[in-house]
């Protein structure tokens, strides 16, 4: 099995926020986009010089299975930027794969973006992300209730 993190394109975008919306994977990743039209705009947004996140497809064997990305890219900022990832397709979960993405893109994003401190959010309830966040360095450092659903920060120093 070989893992790559490739560009995201719009087509990529489309196919993400349709398999997202799936109701196995909004019960353990809240979206932002309500449309894909919102989605698309937010990717434009990634393009622009300064922008301030950045995100990768995680492919397996050339197929696309999900993304890994950061939002809130800020230097000045503790944490430097937040980090958040999703395998899509079910067949794929639990198979080491998003744990293996994320370390990838954690490589490519100290690198590129000089970051030193990444923040991640994650369901309580979502033991499987949680996992591949410990397994790749971040430590939970606050378990919080919101709208009465009970959710982990997280925090990797690179």
């Amino acid at each position: 099995m070989i893992i790559t993190l490739e560009n995201r394109t719009a087509d990529s975008v489309r196919t993400y926020f349709e398999k997202t919306n799936r109701p196995e994977i909004k019960q353990v990743l809240p979206q932002k986009a309500k449309n894909v039209e919102e989605a698309l705009e937010d990717y434009e947004k990634t393009l622009l010089p300064n922008a301030t996140s950045f995100g990768q497809t995680v492919c397996v064997d050339g197929k696309y299975v999900g993304d890994v990305w950061c939002y809130c890219i800020n230097m000045d900022n503790e944490p430097n930027c937040m980090l958040s990832f999703c395998i899509f397709e079910l067949e794929y979960w639990s198979k080491g794969i998003a744990t293996t993405a994320v370390k990838m893109f954690i490589k490519n994003i100290c690198a590129q973006y000089n970051v030193k401190i990444i923040g991640a959010f994650s369901f309580a309830h979502n033991n499987a992300s949680i996992r591949v966040l410990e397994k790749n360095g971040f430590i939970v450092m606050e378990e919080f209730e919101e709208d009465g659903v009970w959710s982990k920060y997280l925090q990797y120093e690179c």
